[in-house]
């Protein structure tokens, strides 16, 4: 693993001085930047990274007490150990320093080994306190990530994949951090035969790259098989890294490994691969923080999609019982919910409308459990009271549904699917927009299937009668009836109906 130079920045009003510093510290491997005063070393400190700071205290204009203040006052150099370089050596003047923040003092004349004793204490410190607060900054980011993904998180639409890409989107090294995050990551998963899904990640200058790759590893190599998880780090000097047959593994697919960090469960394993620095129990613990994001997530849409399944159930289940005494078959309320389905998805509604009014629509007929099978049976035509209270099915419907937030789209399809768009339906007589846009598609959606079915009192349609009659009229169904977007819509799928309807057709 290449290490990047430690870059120290000398600032002295006296070139001898400077001249005395490069040449002590550039042999030993240092990076030696110079300033001659304040402000230009200031300015130094703002366009390139500083490790560590040598200053003199006496320079006219902007003395070093003050350098150190303005060092120390900035959260993006504050963790910069500072040095100050001084022949004063009385108590207040050390004190002032303390104040202005310096890490150290080194009184004038200064040898050799003292100084780079003193730096390579300070280096050691600074080395922890970036860590510190780059793990520190990393789990902030993640957590507040975390809140926008919980934010906007949707059940129907949530994809394991995608949120996996997005986590890790925020861990790997991006284009300009060239030290500070892995370089590789590399994500298990165990899937429901037992067999192991491995995915490697890598970032690009067009964004992230997923690809999958073929470990052959020992399942107890990568994954826990007790019941805790395992969290473990390694850097190349470590003897474990030589023997780890993961990191021969590694190797064998043209991976090479300076730096290894995995957390690992039962049925999930992240490998974050060189850092370009030695890592830590920090990085480890921000793995960790990754990894339980994901898997709540995960847990989280797999049990609220349980949910949704006996909701599904249940509604379906509600549905079928309103067909109990009618002619029709529990797949006529399937059959028009994905009528609906493929209308709404033609009209470029959400795919959230689409999936409720395809559960919903279901419930259109419920209210006819009210109504006497007698009527709902009667092979002639209905007398005006029997009509009278056939009509009632959609008031009906809609008290059974009731007032819940989560049922308001079935509500108004179940009191409303009978109204026509010129104003000639039932129970309110109600026209145009003033029909909720749900009614206004299941009352074509339940015309077609209608048509299509034989009834007591007519046969069977072919598709293509059907769609002629929805289209043009026959006198009794009439284009006017229906809004004439979803009309339209119609027009452009009314082949797809017809594979619906000889899905489910006895």
């Amino acid at each position: 693993m290449s290490t990047p130079m430690t870059r120290i920045l000398c600032v002295d009003d006296e070139p001898l001085n400077l001249s005395l510093l490069e040449a002590m510290l550039t042999p030993r491997g240092f990076d030696v930047v110079t300033a001659e005063n304040g402000p230009i070393a200031l300015q130094k400190i703002r366009t390139r990274p500083i490790d560590i700071c040598l200053l003199d205290v006496m320079m006219p204009g902007m003395d070093g007490f003050e350098v150190c203040r303005r060092i120390k006052a900035n959260e993006n150099h504050d963790t910069i150990p500072v040095i100050l370089i001084t022949a004063l050596t009385d108590s207040e003047n050390r004190i002032k320093g303390i104040e202005a923040g310096a890490e150290d003092f080194i009184t004038k004349p200064f040898e050799a080994a003292e100084v780079l004793a003193r730096i390579k204490m300070l280096l050691h410190v600074k080395t922890l306190n970036d860590r510190l607060k780059s793990a520190y900054q990393n789990l902030a980011k993640l957590s507040a990530f975390g809140e926008q993904v919980i934010s906007n998180f949707d059940p129907v639409t949530f994809n394991f994949l995608e949120t996996i890409d997005s986590i890790v989107q925020q861990i790997i090294r991006g284009r300009f951090d060239l030290s500070n995050s892995p370089e590789i990551v590399i994500i298990g998963m165990i899937d429901q035969t037992g067999g192991c899904q491995w995915l490697r990640f890598d970032s690009t200058r067009n964004g992230l790259k997923r690809s999958s790759i073929k470990l052959n590893i020992d399942h107890d190599c990568t994954f826990s098989k007790i019941d805790s998880p395992v969290m473990e780090f390694h850097n190349e000097a470590d003897p474990e890294l030589a023997v780890s047959e993961l990191a021969g593994e590694l190797r064998r697919h043209s991976i090479p490994v300076s730096s290894l960090v995995r957390y690992a469960n039962e049925s999930f394993c992240l490998i974050a691969i060189n850092y370009g620095r030695d890592v830590t129990t920090h990085d480890a613990t921000l793995l960790n923080s990754v990894v339980m994001q994901s898997l709540f997530l995960r847990s989280l849409a797999e049990q609220v999609k349980d949910t949704e399944s006996a909701f599904e159930y249940t509604v379906f289940a509600l549905a079928r019982a309103s067909e109990a005494n009618d002619d029709d078959t529990g797949d006529h309320v399937l059959r028009v919910g994905n009528y609906c389905a493929l209308l709404a998805k033609q009209l470029v509604f959400p795919e959230k409308f689409v999936q409720r009014i395809r559960i919903q629509a279901s419930l259109h007929d419920v209210g006819k459990i009210h109504i006497s099978p007698s009527i709902l049976k009667k092979p002639d035509k209905l007398t005006e009271d029997e009509w009278r209270e056939m009509k009632t099915h959609t008031l009906h419907g809609s008290k059974i549904i009731g007032g819940h937030q989560r049922m308001s789209m079935a509500d108004k399809i179940a009191i409303s699917h009978h109204e026509r768009y010129d104003g000639s339906g039932y129970p309110h007589g109600l026209s145009g927009e003033q029909i909720p846009i749900e009614a206004r598609i299941l009352i074509l959606a339940d015309q077609y299937d209608a048509l299509r079915n034989a009834r007591c009192y007519k046969p069977a349609f072919d598709r293509e009668t059907a769609s002629r009659i929805i289209i043009e009229g026959d006198g009794r169904t009439l284009p006017q009836h229906f809004d004439p977007q979803v009309l339209d819509a119609f027009k452009q799928t009314h082949k797809r109906f017809a594979e619906v309807f000889e899905e489910t057709a006895d």
